[in-house]
């Protein structure tokens, strides 16, 4: 009996454990609250905006609100798949111990535009989308495919991981965080736009 008892017990801690490692609610609501945060935000800045404004730049080389909005349309369209490839990875637990940043860090980390990322050029404005309102709603598009997958998955988030992002490695969780962080980045990018002294009224 002493022989069938133990390595049920062992099943039961190994499935406790296992199950621990899911995701949880509060990992759940953490992904959304800043995925809809960050929509929310970036469709109020653009609302009401002129097209001239839209297509101001402040100087030749830095972006435009219009060419702010393709590219995160652009950059939108990965993300998911990003999320996707990372799950079907297979799990590396051990990649917990090589984790940069603590969740609550990831927002602050991301948007901080005070450190300077040279964009990819696949990912650079290039004028693909015929219009501003067919790139936001590219954008929302994808945003809402990746809400919709948070609140549906039942996919091990804290057990797959991402390595190429430029601050390091982080976990399925702060990689959709990092998705979010992305958008804020370049709202705030927007309003600086709109701070300058010879934005169009």
């Amino acid at each position: 009996m002493k022989k069938l008892i133990l390595p049920f017990a062992a099943l039961i801690l190994f499935s406790f454990a296992a199950d621990s490692e899911k995701l949880t609610e509060q990992d759940r609501e953490f992904m959304l609250k800043h995925l809809t945060e960050t929509r929310d935000h970036m469709t109020k800045v653009l609302d009401g905006l002129t097209k001239k404004q839209l297509n101001f730049k402040p100087s030749e080389n830095s972006w435009s609100i219009a060419e702010c909005v393709e590219h995160l349309a652009v950059v939108e369209s990965v993300f998911g798949g990003m999320a996707h490839k990372m799950v079907a990875a297979d799990s590396n637990p051990a990649l917990k111990d090589s984790l940069v940043f603590k969740d609550e860090q990831i927002m602050t980390v991301v948007t901080d535009r005070s450190n300077k990322v040279k964009t990819s050029q696949p990912f650079e404005p290039s004028g693909q989308f015929d219009s501003l309102e067919n790139a936001l709603q590219a954008f929302l598009d994808k945003r809402s495919e990746l809400i919709e997958y948070v609140k549906t998955t039942d996919d091990d988030l804290r057990n797959s991981f991402n390595k190429d992002l430029p601050f390091g490695v982080v976990d399925g969780v702060q990689f959709l965080v990092f998705a979010a962080g992305h958008t804020e980045r370049h709202v705030l990018q927007m309003e600086e736009v709109m701070q300058h002294a010879d934005f169009p009224e």
